[in-house]
């Protein structure tokens, strides 16, 4: 093999490698406000909280850096319901609902949006999820997702040792890839607890008429937790943990503590394997929900960025969303 072409193979592992946020073999999004939907980590969740949410997440990782990641995300879930809830109170202790024939449906959707550099990958995803009703507000539900993205390479911003460079020219710079998602999710009214796999198929991803077993896309695992302590009517407390691994056993934990007051008004803060701090806070408005996060690394590339910015919008419909007061706070 040329050495132009050694290059060519070099530039291309490097950009597979980093598909989205890190190295690693770390290949999907980060989401530093996870817990306030975790429908984009779990399919499961779709509609396992009993109301209709649309949620928009926009990610600007590593703020002044050029061609930095950028990460667009629209959800929108829902449960399948056949009658609806009645809320009987509006205070968080005293609140309850009557329901006949509940369904055990949930639904959903996600289009995503990932930016790094010369390369993106854009996509969309439905799901279903089945929720099985358990005693004492217990429920355990599972979801399986079906995706289909487009992964592609802006060659006419590479720069090469030889424009002419025969494997770079004849390489395919779009290619459409389906995959699948699964999860389980257990919720109650004190605690959640969740897993999920993503990239189930582990695709390999083809230049051209070669494939390349080693530039392939690998599993995504994911074990999610956390606990609400109710501190007093209008204060609680909400400790989570996120683990997130994959085939290649790149590891990452995030650990998050919440406070949220009077039901509109919460802030957090979560520490990131890889020395990083996330500072995170947001209000709610009747039915919409403003959240913003920040990512402050404390490592090389403190010196050249303005830290990593998350902004997450949400809006939540129908007085079913009352059904489980504790399970949708944020």
């Amino acid at each position: 093999m040329s050495r132009k072409n050694k290059i060519l193979d070099y530039i291309i592992i490097a950009v597979l490698c980093t598909i989205s946020f890190t190295a690693r073999s770390q290949q999907l999004p980060v989401y530093s406000q996870y817990m306030m939907n975790k429908f984009l980590i779990n399919p499961a969740v779709a509609g396992s909280e009993g109301y209709t949410a649309f949620n928009l997440t926009t990610r600007k990782q590593w703020a002044g850096v050029k061609e930095a990641p950028l990460t667009f995300a629209v959800s929108a879930q829902t449960r399948v319901l056949k009658n609806s809830f009645i809320n009987r109170s509006s205070r968080v202790k005293r609140s309850s609902s009557t329901a006949s024939s509940p369904g055990q449906v949930g639904v959903g959707g996600y289009i995503f949006d990932d930016r790094n550099g010369l390369i993106g990958r854009t996509g969309l995803q439905l799901t279903y999820a089945y929720h099985i009703p358990m005693a004492q507000n217990q429920q355990l539900s599972f979801g399986l997702s079906g995706t289909i993205w487009q992964f592609r390479i802006r060659k006419e911003d590479a720069r090469l040792l030889d424009p002419d460079d025969e494997l770079f020219n004849s390489m395919d710079n779009n290619m459409i890839i389906p995959d699948a998602n699964l999860g389980v999710y257990y919720s109650d009214n004190k605690m959640y607890a969740g897993f999920s796999i993503d990239q189930l198929f582990e695709s390999s991803l083809k230049f051209g008429g070669e494939g390349y077993d080693d530039y392939k896309v690998h599993r995504h695992f994911y074990l999610l937790g956390g606990y609400r302590f109710l501190v007093s009517d209008y204060i609680m407390l909400e400790p989570s943990t996120l683990i997130k691994t994959t085939s290649q056993l790149a590891l990452q934990v995030d650990l998050t503590a919440k406070a949220f007051f009077y039901d509109d008004y919460w802030a957090g803060l979560s520490y990131r394997t890889g020395n990083i701090l996330v500072i995170m806070g947001g209000v709610r408005v009747d039915k919409f929900y403003f959240g913003y996060a920040i990512d402050l690394t404390f490592s090389n590339i403190r010196t050249h960025s303005y830290g990593t910015h998350e902004i997450m919008l949400a809006m939540k419909l129908g007085d079913n969303a009352r059904r489980y007061r504790w399970l949708h706070r944020y």
